[in-house]
């Protein structure tokens, strides 16, 4: 089973974030220039939350609130779960499944160095389903290679 640092390797470096101080509405235009669906927060370099279009429907549109009133920090999610790059798909895929998160932030040793998403964890075990199957049908029809 791949693990979390398999999918960083892939999506490559980066993260995009913002400070508690930036606006609602400057957040969504990131989003949505970067085709997101969240974005961490950080302050004085220390990740401190994260950003989500969940929070933005239920903190607040729900809320009566304005986009370009409200600041970050007063909706992030703070304190949100993590998981390290040594961390399983399936122990991934069980605790969005649990606690009802699209996005996890990935930390090793106290340093933010990514985040996955749902889509990220569901498109790499179906790439390695899709693996493990193509090699079982070689095996099967007996074009594999043998070891001697």
């Amino acid at each position: 089973m791949g693990k979390v640092r398999d999918i960083l390797q892939i999506k490559g470096p980066g993260t995009f974030s913002v400070q508690p101080a930036t606006t609602v509405y400057q957040a969504l235009e990131l989003m949505v220039e970067k085709n997101i669906g969240s974005l961490l927060v950080s302050e004085n370099g220390k990740f401190v939350g994260i950003f989500t279009e969940r929070d933005y429907a239920r903190k607040v549109v729900l809320k009566g609130k304005t986009s370009k009133d409200t600041m970050i920090g007063e909706i992030m999610t703070e304190n949100p779960v993590t998981i390290s790059p040594e961390d399983c798909m399936d122990d991934c895929m069980q605790l969005m499944t649990n606690r009802f998160i699209r996005h996890l932030p990935v930390v090793d040793h106290g340093d933010l160095i990514g985040i996955i998403s749902i889509g990220d964890v569901v498109k790499f075990i179906i790439e390695e389903q899709r693996y493990i199957i193509e090699d079982l049908e070689h095996y099967i029809t007996g074009h594999h290679s043998e070891s001697i």
